[in-house]
């Protein structure tokens, strides 16, 4: 599952109760011109648009009411995560998510305190993360208030139940209870869950595995601790802040027997991608 995770450096999300459907910014409660706009100007900046729910019963309040809205940076040595309520989800066409994209947020809205954890529910998408993701989140319903949200598709829902952490944007698979448990204590105290870890988002796949890939070598924790330095193709170079580097090769290899890559689809050959041996350089 290493090197599977959702490829962004900044998330939006925003609160949309009621049904969501395949697509969901624009077949769910949620004014679909607006959903489109908002995600063209996403695509057009580099951020991830999210829709999010609260756990448990979510019917549609209508139109006018306060809606929980969260951002994200995601890059090591520089992630946050803000949030703001508002009534009208209009307001967020005015976001320099072009400066978002880079790390500068310009103010908006409150710093949080604790992260936040994702978990895809979006049936339309995908049944698995729906039956999987829904009975994951109800096991919570005293644990974690205001940290678990119900959200749209993630990708790799063949792992299902599936989770993104905020701010700092790994992603997980097959979560189970004592996992959403370490990965919300861990991002809490600075550290990084590497079970059930997919990656990090704001690294391209191939760093995924590679950065992952030195943190069970070397038993390093520490969330921002490792940096990309260098990225060819098949090699990606990471360096530690206190001076070590590492080479790491990364190559992409069929797996057999064939399996389906979704709930309920047709069997396919997948491919893996897999760390090499580790060279140390410093």
């Amino acid at each position: 599952m290493a090197g599977t995770a959702p490829v962004a450096t900044s998330w939006l999300c925003l609160e949309q109760p009621g049904p969501w459907g395949r697509d969901a910014l624009l077949q769910s409660h949620l004014d679909p011109e607006l959903g489109n706009r908002l995600a063209s100007l996403a695509a057009a900046n580099g951020v991830r648009i999210q829709l999010i729910r609260r756990t448990g019963r979510h019917p549609d309040l209508g139109a006018d009411f306060p809606r929980t809205v969260y951002l994200a940076h995601t890059t090591p040595g520089a992630s946050w995560l803000r949030r703001v309520e508002l009534t009208d989800p209009a307001q967020l066409l005015d976001l320099d998510l072009e400066g978002i994209s880079s790390g500068e947020h310009g103010g908006w809205g409150e710093p949080c305190a604790d992260p936040v954890l994702l978990v895809c529910t979006n049936g339309r998408r995908d049944r698995c993360c729906a039956l999987r993701g829904r009975e994951l989140l109800d096991r919570f319903t005293e644990r974690h208030q205001g940290q678990l949200w119900e959200t749209t598709h993630t990708g790799g829902h063949r792992f299902a139940p599936t989770g993104v952490v905020l701010p700092t944007g790994y992603s997980y698979a097959r979560l189970t209870p004592h996992a959403v448990d370490a990965v919300l204590s861990d991002t809490a105290a600075g550290k990084v869950t590497t079970t059930h870890c997919r990656g990090r988002s704001a690294l391209s796949q191939p760093a995924q595995v590679a950065e992952l890939a030195v943190r069970e070598a070397t038993g390093e924790r520490a969330e921002e601790s490792l940096l990309v330095r260098a990225e060819t193709s098949g090699e990606v170079v990471l360096e530690h802040l206190d001076g070590r580097s590492w080479r790491v090769p990364v190559e992409e290899v069929p797996l057999s027997p064939p399996r389906p890559n979704s709930c309920g689809k047709q069997a396919v050959e997948p491919s893996a991608r897999l760390a090499g041996r580790i060279s140390r350089l410093r």
